[in-house]
């Protein structure tokens, strides 16, 4: 890590809202090893993200049978859902384009949004939900300082995509089995060799 970066660290505008996190292969924590990870917010507080790539043995259909949604739509039901972090696993969270307002719903920019409230399910059992929808059980959460702590000693690379149709192809267009690498060709970096490799990119 250049002492730039580092120093960079140490300021308020060390910030990664909107980049996402590729899990070192030192990672042991069963939770995110091999996880790529999307920052939806970060800031003096703590960060909270969404991982990318962890589905679940689950479907929309089964979540909506759980909330008593009727639906009877079969492409609405057959959306996978998946693991987005160990943080209030009972909850749903929704990222989402576009970014139509639900009634808890956080703007991340780039015409994607994160909605947690159970109003954005029951639009798509209706067939009236954002057309791109990444559903997920769970949330990843960082306490102030923590993940800057954890890019220090490795545990992460950080990539900042070019643009906004790279962020929406990663999220809702990749298989989860293929974005990891995605994520690294974006680094071209084999993830073989990231353990030589520094926390930042």
């Amino acid at each position: 890590m250049s002492d730039q970066t580092a120093a960079s660290m140490d300021t308020p505008r060390f910030n990664l809202t909107g980049q996402i996190l590729i899990a070192m292969p030192a990672m042991q924590d069963p939770y995110f090893r091999k996880s790529v990870v999307l920052i939806c917010n970060h800031d003096e507080d703590g960060a909270m993200g969404i991982i990318l790539n962890h589905p679940l043995d689950l479907n929309a259909g089964d979540l909506f049978e759980q909330l008593q949604l009727s639906c009877d739509i079969p492409h609405q039901e057959q959306r996978p859902v998946y693991f987005g972090g160990p943080v209030q696993v009972e909850r749903g969270f929704v990222l989402h384009s576009p970014a139509t307002e639900f009634n808890t719903t956080l703007d991340l920019s780039e015409g994607l949004a994160l909605t947690s409230s159970k109003d954005i399910l029951e639009a798509a059992s209706q067939d009236t939900a954002p057309h791109e929808m990444f559903i997920a059980l769970g949330y990843a959460g960082w306490t102030a300082g923590q993940l800057e702590n954890e890019i220090q000693e490795n545990a992460w690379l950080n990539l900042l995509l070019a643009d906004r149709s790279q962020l929406h192809k990663l999220v809702f267009k990749i298989a989860s089995d293929d974005k990891l690498a995605w994520a690294m060709q974006q680094l071209g970096v084999d993830f073989a060799t990231l353990s030589e490799v520094a926390g930042h990119a």
